[in-house]
């Protein structure tokens, strides 16, 4: 199966993973933006999330090979290669595992490291939306609430609620399979994992998942790595600050 994906514009394919619970859609903004610099923007759905397929098979491992069947399935070669977070992790992962595919790879706010288990509230209150009671955003919003106290944390995840039919909510992305194989997201790439061409990694200023520590581990796997930080932004760095972060990565791909 094929991964879901929305292509804007055309040039040079400009591939781009969301994080975890997340989707194509949260990039569409910033892809429209580079599809005007010229490049062909490819938003993915990664498995178990937006449009793409649910299966119960879920690690970086398989993400990986999702990515290289899909540029297979497009043709696509010498790609930019963007990841957020847990896409982050896989385009890492990809790029070391296929380096002739991509020919700069981008990495927001995410370390090569381990990261211990910490969706446990978010995936809990999604797990107490029941859609024979819930009618509305709102009804779930306020469910879940009860677990995710910030409401532009609760925005992002309810972005996941679609209209099954008239009438019925339902979430898109496979939560029993995301809630049961949730330790796979902090997995750290494996230790040989190397890629040498141009890297840029971009983390929030306010973000605690790029530490100072992180930097010499980025450099081991990732020859030619920089570090860029952006002001004002926390995890979500290309939400929170998307001035600053498309200017970072505008500069790297057109250097």
């Amino acid at each position: 199966m094929i991964l879901h994906s929305n292509i804007i514009g055309a040039g040079k394919p400009f591939v781009i993973l969301h994080g975890f619970l997340g989707m194509s859609d949260n990039w569409k903004t910033l892809g429209s933006q580079f599809s005007k610099e010229g490049f062909q923007v490819h938003l993915i759905d990664q498995r178990n999330h937006g449009r793409s397929f649910h299966d119960d098979a879920f690690s970086y491992e398989v993400l990986a090979e999702d990515l290289k069947e899909y540029c297979n399935a497009n043709k696509l070669s010498d790609i930019i290669l963007l990841g957020h977070s847990m896409g982050g992790k896989t385009a890492m992962l990809f790029a070391t595992e296929y380096p002739e595919l991509v020919s700069k790879l981008l990495v927001a706010d995410i370390s090569p490291r381990f990261y211990p288990v910490h969706h446990d509230a978010i995936l809990n209150g999604l797990d107490k939306l029941d859609f024979e009671v819930i009618k509305s955003r709102g009804e779930a919003d306020k469910i879940l609430s009860a677990y995710v106290s910030d409401f532009g944390t609760r925005q992002f995840l309810l972005k996941n609620l679609y209209w099954v039919e008239k009438g019925q909510l339902g979430l898109r992305i496979n939560l029993e399979v995301l809630k049961s194989e949730v330790s796979e997201i902090g997995e750290a790439l494996p230790s040989y994992a190397v890629f040498e061409k141009d890297t840029l990694f971009l983390r929030g200023d306010r973000s605690e998942y790029i530490g100072v520590g992180d930097e010499r581990l980025i450099s081991n796997h990732f020859i030619n790595a920089e570090i860029v930080t952006i002001s004002n932004a926390g995890h979500w760095l290309h939400a929170e600050n998307p001035k600053d972060f498309f200017d970072a990565v505008n500069n790297f791909v057109n250097s």
